[in-house]
């Protein structure tokens, strides 16, 4: 194999890389969005026409992009169809709206049970112990390129979108967190941002601990307080769902998530 020929098929690999997602993304935003899709948004998805037209349009492409670029799969007997993937799509990318940002690029599968579904789990105690068991979950996010979630779940949470409930805002947030190289409750940031959100998150997180140990209502759930990241999931779901509470009770909180997500939901209300 001759010098030029070894230069053109690098020269091939790398042409193809860098242009065929743009040609494929094109593609798939020059097609119209579909009836039924619409259909589906505007009866399941009361947030959606509260948003402005440009968020109704990126949203709509995101969608798009979201489907064609994971494979969902029904698990347990459920039959996989077009309102369980708009439903859930729709819900994950309203966290990337009016954001530079990929559509999940290291997520791929999307697994979706009927119900809430069991899992093995190692439970370590303080001694030092490891105990196996089994224990129900409405959802789950890996790291590595993989959500689970309960279908019974994920319409009890856009059912309702005012109660802080809400298994994919949840599940999804945790994929953005682990965008950073590891769950810690601190997705990407800007580089002057990581001081101001490491304060903030961690003063909230131990007032929320401390509203735990002592019984006190909060306006976050508290499983929040099991982690920094669950942490981060929690209060995503909360900033969303419950923004006029969030930002009576938590006004830091409340601005440093409306900075990252680069919405304001309080004024959805």
């Amino acid at each position: 194999m001759t010098a030029y020929v070894i230069l053109f098929m690098v020269f091939l690999v790398i042409f193809v890389g860098i242009t065929y997602p743009g040609w494929r993304q094109k593609r798939i935003l020059s097609k119209p969005f579909p009836a039924s899709w619409q259909s589906i948004i505007d009866q399941r998805l009361p947030f959606f026409h509260k948003l402005n037209a440009s968020e109704q349009q990126q949203l709509k492409d995101m969608v798009k992009l979201f489907i064609a670029g994971k494979t969902f799969y029904g698990c347990d007997g459920l039959e996989m169809n077009d309102e369980i993937r708009v439903t859930i799509a729709a819900q994950a990318c309203l966290l990337l709206l009016n954001r530079k940002t990929g559509i999940y690029s290291r997520l791929k599968h999307i697994l979706v049970y009927p119900y809430a579904f069991r899992v093995s789990h190692d439970r370590h105690s303080p001694d030092g112990t490891v105990a196996s068991g089994e224990r129900g979950l409405l959802g789950e996010s890996w790291h590595y390129g993989k959500i689970i979630l309960s279908w019974d779940d994920v319409e009890k949470g856009i059912r309702n979108f005012q109660d802080g409930q809400n298994v994919v805002l949840h599940e999804f947030s945790h994929q953005l967190d682990s965008e950073s190289g590891s769950a810690n409750g601190a997705p990407v940031l800007h580089s002057n941002s990581y001081a101001i959100w490491a304060n903030i998150l961690s003063k909230e997180f131990e007032e929320l601990n401390k509203d735990f140990s002592h019984h006190h209502k909060s306006v976050m759930d508290y499983y929040g307080a099991t982690n920094p990241a669950e942490f981060f999931a929690v209060a995503t779901e909360t900033f969303f769902e419950k923004p006029e509470k969030l930002r009576e009770k938590h006004p830091e909180l409340f601005e440093v998530l409306k900075k990252y997500y680069a919405l304001n939901p309080a004024e959805w209300q």
